[in-house]
């Protein structure tokens, strides 16, 4: 109980900082406390990205609400996008569940070293093209929806760069991803509490949702954001990526390593 708290502190602080989902954080140092109260290496990454969806969808409000009172939330990207990431989302919790704890474990770390890739090379998509029609966004909804359930983080790793491709600014990007991020986490979440079922045998859980590190994590998280958002503000941007990049790179090198 003393743990969890902390993880949300500081998730939401690199969340503010870098602008980057908390349940990059979450993960893994979720399925570090879980082993040390002796879960199973499989059951804790489980229910280490279903607590994960589930603390995104309230961690996701105060950032949505802030993006939309600033008018960067573009409902022209947002609504064709929802129906991809809710299908998405229920099937990248149902692959979850189907994949053994050593394969989920295997492209979380590819996953990892794929976003501290991006930060070190400063990869960032050029807006050259318009906005694809609703069949287009709903498919790219789709694959944001699967990733982000799958691996139990905020759809803005996948959804900015797919945006600002798209020629939309960065901070509409961003903002429309925060805002996307809500409902993507709350279909995300309910399933995993209902594919984990009894799969489970712990007490205080629902299905793959571990109800005390989920209230844990929530109580700090959010203070936690508005601290990091300040702090980025001040710090030379080059510093935060590449410190950012190179705790990736431990945390994806660490699940590589089972």
């Amino acid at each position: 109980m003393v743990a969890y708290p902390l993880i949300g502190l500081l998730a939401g602080f690199l969340a503010g900082v870098f602008g980057i989902g908390g349940g990059v954080v979450v993960v893994p140092l979720l399925v570090v406390v879980l082993g040390w109260q002796g879960v199973e290496g499989d059951i804790a990454l489980h229910l280490a990205v279903g607590t994960s969806l589930a603390t995104i969808a309230i961690t996701s409000l105060s950032s949505a609400r802030a993006h939309y009172r600033h008018g960067n939330v573009r409902l022209d990207c947002l609504l064709p996008m929802l129906p991809g990431m809710t299908v998405g989302a229920i099937g990248g919790v149902f692959l979850g569940d189907a994949l053994s704890g050593r394969v989920l474990s295997l492209l979380l770390g590819l996953f990892f070293l794929c976003l501290a890739g991006k930060l070190l090379l400063g990869a960032r998509p050029r807006g050259a093209r318009a906005l694809p029609g609703w069949p287009g966004m709903a498919a790219a909804g789709s694959v944001v929806g699967i990733a982000s359930a799958l691996f139990g983080i905020g759809g803005g790793a996948l959804t900015v760069p797919f945006l600002e491709w798209r020629s939309v600014p960065m901070r509409q990007a961003i903002g429309t991803a925060a805002a996307a991020g809500i409902p993507l986490a709350l279909v995300g979440a309910m399933t995993a509490m209902l594919v984990g079922g009894d799969a489970v045998a712990m007490n205080w859980t629902t299905g793959y949702v571990y109800w005390p590190a989920f209230f844990g994590i929530v109580i700090l998280s959010v203070p936690g954001a508005r601290l990091g958002a300040r702090l980025a503000s001040r710090l030379p941007a080059r510093v935060l990526k590449l410190t950012f990049a190179l705790l990736l790179l431990m945390v994806g090198g660490h699940f590589l390593l089972g």
